[in-house]
Order: structure tokens, then sequence, then C-alpha cells
């Protein structure tokens, strides 16, 4: 079916891009599946998101006898050195397609997390060629490359080309696809440590990052086998018979300019959705980091804490369905607004955190966040600077965040240090979040 603004150029690739099958050669819109596979590669992330690396902590910790500051500096080492490299990766992506890059960063995920559950026989191998003063220092060296690896493959690059393969198939619907995919995630994401912790539980930590190896290593080849790239490489178009022409959906859903990453760079817009991602980011990463401190400061328990996180994604959860679902038919800046609200919410609520109103200002700050978390990261660049140099410009955007979410709990920890409590980093965030809220208004797609 034709664009309403201009038919995108069709031809097909060598024929190993559809082996096994043609996906045009089918009775039914290929973008379908198309979306569970995606849904299914982000979900595959997460060994290598915060939800799943926390749960192996403290066994990493013990394995290494390194103290908690040191393994969470760590992660805070690789979590920046993964973000350097996913800008430039990300134009594999453009180069290759969703389908080769998230089948082969499945791979790569599956072999590091093998290569972790023997990081500890791999540090005390090369400590003993070392002189035992070392033992501390290579520990640090091979959680510090696992780290990287995991966050690279893992929240980096499958994140990423899962989900813009699901954004090439769909245009006018993308709002629908993204309500699929944040919906499945929130569930997904929220089942993640209890499933690794009874895994840990059956055979060990170790035995569990390799059953898990497994499972993504499945998911690869169901990556290669049914994810696909471009609709157009297969002679079809975005939304197939979703795509109807009398459907009101905004200005903006359609295609425009196609941008390279210099020129979005360049762009007001794109340092407004970057930064507003990167404030949420940094925030949701340090408050789960810290939430048992956090609580414990203003004089509540454990396990009051950790209750906060089922409401805020019930929250959350409706805020991604009905954010998603109007996502096709307003501007995105609008959807930005209530982003940065939810940011300045939580960030207020946090530094007057007490029993009672508060903490119900904090699941509605978290909620209203979180859900509009995906929608702003995967909707705001294909719409606003096309599908051409979607990887490189998606992968630039990623790697600030990524950065971001590795801040989030060192700013909180240094503040809690110096003044002995949070308030200083959250008042920082809110202020933050008042400055990006007073530059939303002119965020709108650039011509």
């Amino acid at each position: 079916m034709k664009s309403d603004n201009a038919t995108p150029q069709l031809h097909h690739r060598p024929r190993l891009g559809s082996f096994p099958f043609d996906p045009a050669r089918l009775p039914f819109f290929y973008g379908t599946v198309v979306l569970v596979c995606g849904t299914l590669g982000v979900l595959a992330s997460a060994p290598g998101q915060t939800v799943g690396v926390s749960v192996f902590t403290d066994f990493l910790i013990e394995a290494h006898q390194l103290s908690r500051s040191w393994i969470s500096f760590s992660y805070l080492a690789g979590t920046i050195a993964s973000a350097v490299l996913i800008s430039r990766a990300g134009r594999l992506y453009d180069r290759f397609g969703g389908r080769w890059v998230s089948a082969a960063s499945a791979a790569m995920l599956a072999l590091v997390l093998t290569a972790m559950s023997f990081s500890a026989v791999i540090a005390q191998s090369a400590a003993s060629m070392l002189p035992g003063t070392y033992r501390d220092h290579v520990s640090f060296a091979v959680l510090t490359l696992g780290f990287f690896a995991m966050r690279f493959f893992g929240q980096g690059m499958l994140t990423l080309s899962s989900r813009n393969m699901v954004l090439e198939w769909f245009e006018k619907r993308r709002g629908m696809a993204l309500a699929f995919i944040g919906i499945s995630v929130a569930f997904g994401f929220s089942a993640t440590p209890p499933l690794f912790e009874w895994l840990i539980q059956q055979g060990g930590w170790s035995w569990a990052w390799q059953t898990i190896a497994v499972i993504v290593a499945v998911y690869a080849l169901v990556a290669f086998c049914l994810g696909r790239s471009k609709p157009e490489d297969h002679g079809m178009l975005p939304d197939g018979p979703y795509a109807k022409r009398n459907r009101k959906t905004h200005a903006e859903t359609m295609s425009g300019r196609q941008f390279t990453l210099s020129e979005a760079r360049r762009t007001y817009s794109f340092w407004v959705f970057t930064l507003s991602v990167v404030l949420s980011g940094l925030l949701l990463t340090a408050f789960s980091f810290h939430v048992v401190s956090i609580f414990a400061d203003a004089g509540m328990t454990r396990r009051q804490a950790v209750a906060i996180f089922l409401p805020a994604a019930g929250v959350s959860v409706v805020v991604e369905f009905i954010g998603s679902w109007l996502s096709d038919f307003v501007k995105l800046k609008y959807l930005a607004m209530v982003q940065l609200i939810g940011s300045l919410t939580l960030s207020l609520s946090l530094a007057f955190l007490g029993t009672g109103t508060s903490v119900v200002f904090v699941v509605v700050g978290m909620g209203l966040m979180q859900g509009m978390f995906g929608i702003i990261s995967g909707v705001t660049w294909p719409r606003f600077y096309g599908r051409t140099h979607l990887g490189a410009i998606s992968g630039f955007s990623t790697s600030i965040v990524v950065a971001g979410t590795a801040v989030g709990p060192y700013l909180f920890s240094v503040a809690h240090d110096q003044f002995g409590s949070y308030r200083a980093a959250t008042l920082l965030c809110a202020a933050a979040a008042l400055l990006l809220l007073a530059t939303s208004p002119r965020a709108d797609r650039p011509q």
C-alpha cells in the first residue's frame, strides 16, 4: 500500500536475506511476526540489563572476594565503556539490518554469559601467573570486561536492533507496536529477578548464567529465522493492511526528510528528547540501586522499599498503553512533557520522602516516567529523522542514555557521602527536569 506522501523505493536484497522463506509470499502481513520477534529480543536482553545483573551481585562479591564498592565501580566502568562504542556500532544496524544485528548480538550475549559463569575461574587462572598482590586487580579487570560485554550486547545492541527492527515495519501504527513491546517488557522484566533467583537456587549462580545463556542462544536462532530487516527489502511497505488511508493520524507520523547523524545532532529537538530520556534513565537506575537506603533514611523498612515497584509497574503499564496509542495522533513533545513531569514528581517526592502522601507521588512519578520512557526513546528517531540512518542516530542517543544510567547511582552515592542524604542529588534532578520542561514546547519535528 502506498504512503500518502511518497512511495518508498522497493528493492529486493540477495536471497540470503529471505532465507529460509520470503515474507512477501505469506498470506498475512509479516510485520506482526517481526513485532513478536523484536519483543522477544528486548526480553532476551534482560541478562544484560541492571534488573538482570543485580541478582548476581552478591554472588560475584563472594566469588571474587571484592567489596561492593569495587563491584559497583567495575559495573560503572564497563557500562561507560559500552556506551562509548554503542554509537559507532549503531551504524552496523544501518549496514546489515535488524535481523543480522539482533541475531549476532544475542549469540554474543550468550557467549558472554557463559564466560561470566566462569569469571572466578578465569580470574584465578590469570592471577596465578602474577604476584599475589594483583589478585584483586585481575578480578576487577575480568569483571569490568564482562560487564562491558554484557551491557554492550545486552542493554545496547540487542535492545536497539530488536526495537528498531519493529519500528521499520510500522509507520502509522508505531504507537500500537510500541505498546505491545512496552507492556510485554514491563511484565517480562518484572519477572526477571524472581526467575533468575529461582535458577540460582536450583543450581548455583554459575549454572544459572549458563542456563540463561542457552535461552538467549535459542533466541539468536529465532531472530535469524524469523527476523527481517526493512519491509522494502522484500517488496513490501510499512504497516501493510493496517495502513488505512482514512485513519486520522498526526502529520508527524508520515514519512519526512531522511537525516544523517550529523544533521540530527545539529537539531534542537534531538537534544531535548535525548536529555529527557537520559534524565529518566539516570533517575530510574539511581533510585533502583539505592531504594533500600533511600527509604531507610525516611524511616521505612526494606520491605516497604521493595514493595514500591509493583504499584509503579501497574501505573507504568497503563501510562505506556495510553501514551503509545496517543503517539499516533499527537505531537511527541506533549508526551515528552508528561515524561518530564514524571521525572520532576519523582525527584521532588524523593527529596521530601516520608510515610504517607509522598510515597503515592513516588509511585505516580515513577509510573509516568517509566511509561513514557520506551515511547520517547523508540518513536522519536524514525519519526523525526527517518529510517535511512536509524541505527546511527538511535545508537548515538542510546550511548548517551546508557552513560547516564551508569552515572546515576554514583551521583546519588556521592551526594549521600557528602551531605548525609540524597536530597542534593534529587533536587539537582528536579532542576534539570524543570529546565527541560521549559525547553520542550519548541521541540517539534525538524523540517
